[in-house]
């Protein structure tokens, strides 16, 4: 199987964000992987309304935890999406095989698995606006990774 992006979500908060993003990466034959735990039950019917009948594709993996999904990592490189980031995403340089985290709509990603990202990424986005949907950002996110790494789906 050829090499992969792919997209993670750390901890999801809202599953209709969660339902929204299985539907973008099938759309764009990209696996997702869930991080638990989450803050909704998996079947949870705003999961089911945004992913249609995305959500049960099977290139979503769900992890029990953040040490699980490390594991299933192998040498791809993590790449955060954060307000924090010094790189902003039109001077990032993205891998075929990268791995695209996005934290929870509440808290982000804790300072540890914010250090444990090898690469991190900013949408930059109006001084006085505090940040874009989760869905949003992994949508502007993907699109740019697979732009540079010429991973459309053909």
């Amino acid at each position: 199987m050829p090499v992969s992006m792919r997209v993670a979500l750390f901890q999801p908060d809202i599953a209709g964000n969660v339902g929204t993003i299985i539907r973008l990466s099938a759309c764009l034959d990209t696996p997702v992987d869930l991080i638990e735990p989450m803050g909704f039950a998996y079947s949870d019917r705003a999961l089911a309304r945004a992913g249609m009948d995305y959500a049960e594709a099977p290139r979503v993996t769900r992890h029990p935890d953040w040490d699980a999904f490390r594991a299933s990592c192998g040498t791809a490189r993590l790449v955060l999406f954060t307000t924090r980031a010094a790189t902003d995403l039109p001077h990032a340089h993205f891998q075929a095989d990268d791995i695209l985290l996005f934290g929870s709509e509440g808290a982000g990603v804790p300072d540890s698995v914010h250090d444990a990202a090898e690469y991190r990424v900013r949408i930059p986005i109006v001084a006085t606006m505090r940040s874009l949907n989760v869905a949003v950002a992994a949508g502007i996110g993907l699109a740019e990774a697979l732009r540079q790494t010429k991973g459309w789906p053909a």
